[in-house]
């Protein structure tokens, strides 16, 4: 269950809260009967491990990317590497 942190308007008394979700929030200070809010503050989350990256979540579209180029790329790389490849063993064997 989540703990929630509550501060009282009037007096400031401030406290936290074990709730479950489904329970309504506190309206009324347990010291001076005030209302209530609920103060917001940081995540209590911690991710421990090897880690998350940036492109983790992107394999799936990396690699359409990455396949689609590579294509692409392998259509134009091999007309040029097939000129290549006929100029550089012409200068190598002269």
């Amino acid at each position: 269950m989540p703990t929630y942190a509550y501060a009282c308007k009037s007096c400031g008394h401030a406290f936290d809260a074990v709730q479950a979700f489904s329970e309504p929030s506190l309206k009324e200070c347990p010291a001076c009967e005030g209302s209530l809010r609920k103060v917001y503050g940081s995540i209590g989350v911690t991710f421990n491990g090897s880690g998350f990256y940036r492109t983790d979540s992107r394999g799936s579209a990396g690699a359409s990317e990455t396949s689609s180029g590579a294509a692409s790329g392998d259509s134009t790389a091999s007309a040029p590497s097939s000129d290549s490849g006929a100029k550089a063993p012409a200068p190598a064997s002269s």
